[in-house]
């Protein structure tokens, strides 16, 4: 019988991998991280309780080991708390110093969840390791998940292609109807459970009150790009991100102006009148730390600049082994330095790269 460790989180979607593959006759294991801390990592502020003053990340252990009981499967429990610290909350305030947006939960897919948890599963005597993520993997190609609201693939754009060796997604190919209708059969606790939001392992927070226990918070003047007139203030450019509308606090444009760029060394947000403002759009960007899924490399696909975006073609060129320059003439609103950029090829998931410089005209934009 082939043993398969799975990602608890105490969530439904890992819940119910666990069943599935439990149904297909493997050992099923489960192995709970906890990369968090709140009282060592100082994040008091902002970081949430229950009515019974549990932590999410212990109603969550409690959760996973309810479903394990339930299920009749062991689940072991590991601390990854300074490797997440080290590999992925250290990344996420480097970008954010550099005025960019990072995407943590890639990070964390790369050097936790298919890393770290993978080395810890292999010492289990893991022959697979599984998780709940809304993807598939067929004939050694990563695909979409087959609910296109779920599809996890664009936060997977940076784990190697061989770190897939060896992965089951149980769940691909379900909708998340159909995952929580398969819980509700088996009773589960987390049947009904809201699904996880924020950042990765962190959860839901007030960002505010978060990143201020972490990164100095310097104020400074909101200005209008088509004139150039100060019209309020921001209360530090971490907390804004390109294509924002709102939160700005801008009184008299009834919530029509739209966050356009960053100026780290004056410390100026810019925003502009109306969501199809000539300067939300862009029609190429570089992109670095690119990671290929695929032998093949195209220089025609499709690519989403955000989760959730639509597929948007787009044209590749390569300019050296971790750059690319990505082109769309069509030009594209909101696209962000910091931001993943994935690549497609109708399902298959090509991987992707971290936008490093927006462009218009050949021309990189100042103001980003």
């Amino acid at each position: 019988m082939k043993k398969v460790v799975i990602g608890m989180s105490g969530g439904v979607d890992s819940s119910v991998a666990a069943i599935l593959l439990k149904e297909q006759g493997y050992e099923v294991i489960g192995l709970f991280m906890r990369n968090w801390d709140a009282s060592v990592n100082n994040d008091i502020l902002g970081n949430p309780t229950l009515n019974n003053n549990i932590c999410p990340q212990e109603q969550d252990y409690n959760d996973a080991l309810k479903v394990c009981k339930k299920i009749g499967i062991p689940l072991h429990r590991i601390d990854f708390i300074k490797e997440y610290w080290d590999y992925v909350f250290t990344y996420f305030l480097e970008e954010l110093k550099k005025g960019r947006t990072p995407n943590p939960d890639i990070m964390c897919n790369k050097y936790i969840k298919f890393d770290m948890f993978a080395k810890a599963a292999n010492k289990l005597g893991a022959d697979y390791i599984a998780t709940g993520h809304y993807a598939r993997i067929e004939n050694g190609k990563l695909l979409r998940g087959i609910d296109s609201n779920k599809d996890q693939t664009y936060f997977l754009s940076q784990v190697r292609k061989d770190q897939f060796t060896n992965v089951l997604f149980p769940i691909g190919h379900l909708t998340k109807k159909e995952v929580r209708e398969i819980a509700d059969k088996y009773d589960l606790v987390t049947a009904t459970k809201k699904d996880s939001t924020g950042i990765c392992f962190i959860g839901e927070r007030n960002m505010t009150k978060f990143l201020e226990n972490y990164l100095p918070n310097q104020d400074g003047s909101i200005v209008d790009i088509t004139t150039n007139e100060i019209i309020g203030k921001h209360i530090g450019l971490m907390y804004y991100t390109i294509g924002q509308r709102r939160g700005l606090n801008i009184g008299g444009y009834e919530n029509r102006m739209f966050v356009v760029g960053k100026d780290l060394n004056s410390n100026i947000l810019y925003v502009a009148l109306g969501e199809d403002n000539e300067y939300l759009y862009s029609d190429s960007c570089v992109i670095t730390d690119v990671n290929w899924l695929s032998d093949k490399k195209p220089s025609k696909c499709t690519a989403k600049f955000r989760y959730r975006q639509p597929d948007n073609e787009v044209y590749l060129e390569l300019i050296d082994d971790k750059h690319i320059l990505v082109k769309y003439p069509q030009k594209i609103k909101a696209v962000t330095p910091g931001q993943a950029c994935v690549f497609y090829l109708n399902e298959q998931c090509l991987g992707g790269g971290i936008i490093e410089e927006v462009r218009k005209n050949n021309k990189k934009l100042w103001y980003l």
